[in-house]
């Protein structure tokens, strides 16, 4: 499926990753993967079937259950997460659920068991690629590598942000801390490390608003995948 395009976005959360990736998919009417998303669903769902965080086999079994569809309403909006036909997006969305996913991302049977269930989102015409190790990993022949970044206090601020617009009550140091311990972690793991491929675009997004980041990205996608739409 080489002729497929495939446009991979990875970087820290809190960059705009999201955000990007709702309008690329919109305006190309291409499918789109959260491969963030499925971790924390995963993550969803050993919680409810009461399996530890370690339990390398059945974290790996659940895995390769997982039955996941990515749906964009509309461009800039959240992406709908649904699991076996129940819409999750905003049960995966905790801090808690997030460091619980960032725990089982390193477990290698949990990764095998999800590469090919991401990889078969490719198809045609082409694929928004949303993650952390999309273009080193997973799509390592991408169309289109981008890789955004932004710095922990930033993103920080932009988490509490939302959690603030949700009623829900947070503390911006502990945010902070959590990014950059998060960070820590993801960036020095053993298998599939956080960091940008060697062929990516980095864009720094700390001081830029969503509008600057989606035209600079914009250009990139219009020269690199001919004929698109306007």
């Amino acid at each position: 499926m080489s002729d497929i395009p495939v446009i991979t976005v990875d970087g820290p959360s809190g960059t705009g990753k999201g955000t990007i990736c709702s309008y690329l998919a919109d305006w190309l009417h291409w499918h789109f993967l959260d491969s963030g998303a499925l971790y924390r669903v995963l993550a969803l769902a050993a919680e409810k079937h009461h399996i530890a965080n370690d339990d390398e086999v059945a974290l790996g079994r659940l895995a390769g259950d997982l039955n996941v569809e990515f749906k964009v309403a509309e461009a800039g909006s959240l992406v709908e997460v649904v699991l076996d036909g129940q819409v999750v997006t905003d049960q995966i969305r905790t801090e808690t659920c997030g460091n619980a996913a960032s725990l089982i991302a390193p477990i290698a049977s949990v990764r095998q068991a999800l590469l090919a269930r991401q990889r078969a989102f490719h198809q045609a015409p082409g694929l928004i690629a949303d993650g952390r190790d999309m273009g080193t990993v997973v799509f390592p022949e991408a169309t289109l590598k981008i890789y955004l970044t932004a710095s922990a206090e930033e993103r920080a601020k932009r988490r509490y942000k939302q959690l603030k617009e949700k009623g829900i009550s947070a503390n911006l140091r502990d945010l902070s801390a959590a990014i950059a311990e998060r960070d820590e972690r993801d960036s020095t793991r053993a298998i599939s490390p956080l960091k940008p491929a060697e062929d990516a675009i980095v864009i720094d997004t700390s001081l830029l608003d969503i509008d600057a980041v989606l035209a600079n990205i914009s250009e990139l996608v219009r020269h690199k995948v001919p004929g698109l739409p306007k």
